[in-house]
């Protein structure tokens, strides 16, 4: 039986731990060497929601400046976006409204898509600057927004985060397959009711 794939855009700045968070929770692995991600890498994870399994399609993507807009195509069908900066760096905290505000700028998100802030690096908790209630309210601030702090290097809090990933990922997935289903219904009906008033022009 196949299994729903479901598209992940992980976005922030060079150098806070993307690629890290994600071989951590993709591969239980940890580097500290440091590796910049050139335009966009993706990575596959078996995943489970509501007792349904799901393939993660994750794309790591570049965080310097120039590789900031991706295209519309690299974004399209994103069902989560996640938002990744660096617990101990302001500006990557700054530069995440960037990146959200990029995104929805190329892509025509409904007013129920989701995103996950992610702030790595939880691990070095006395060079800390960015605290938890302020990334909270501004959660609130744009809505259907999650946060989690995490830390690649432990693993802390990383299943937990991937798992409201993988939850607003589905229901994304499931509107969608619900918007694509009543637009067939409503093309059918309508052909349907031009078959029958062919036919009625027939009778005649």
């Amino acid at each position: 039986m196949d299994h729903p794939t479901l598209k992940i855009i992980v976005l922030g700045d060079s150098g806070v731990g993307k690629s890290s968070v994600l071989s951590r929770y993709v591969n239980n692995t940890f580097s500290n060497v440091f590796r910049t991600t050139m335009g966009a890498d993706y990575f596959t994870k078996l995943s489970a929601v509501k007792g349904k399994k799901v393939n993660l399609q994750i794309w790591d993507t570049a965080g310097q400046e120039r590789f900031q807009s991706l295209g519309t195509s690299f974004y399209r069908g994103a069902d989560c976006c996640v938002l990744i900066f660096d617990l101990t760096r302001e500006k990557t905290f700054e530069a995440i409204q960037r990146w959200r505000r990029e995104f929805i700028r190329q892509t025509s998100l409904p007013d129920t898509f989701q995103f996950v802030i992610i702030g790595n690096k939880l691990d070095l908790e006395n060079e800390k600057l960015i605290k938890k209630e302020r990334v909270l309210e501004y959660c609130d601030i744009e809505g259907n927004t999650a946060y989690f702090e995490v830390s690649a290097k432990t693993g802390a809090n990383i299943d937990e985060a991937f798992q409201t990933v993988a939850e607003f990922a589905y229901k994304s997935y499931e509107r969608n397959r619900a918007k694509v289903s009543l637009l067939k219904r409503i093309r059918l009906e309508a052909e349907n009711a031009e078959k029958a008033k062919h036919s009625c022009w027939h009778c005649w």
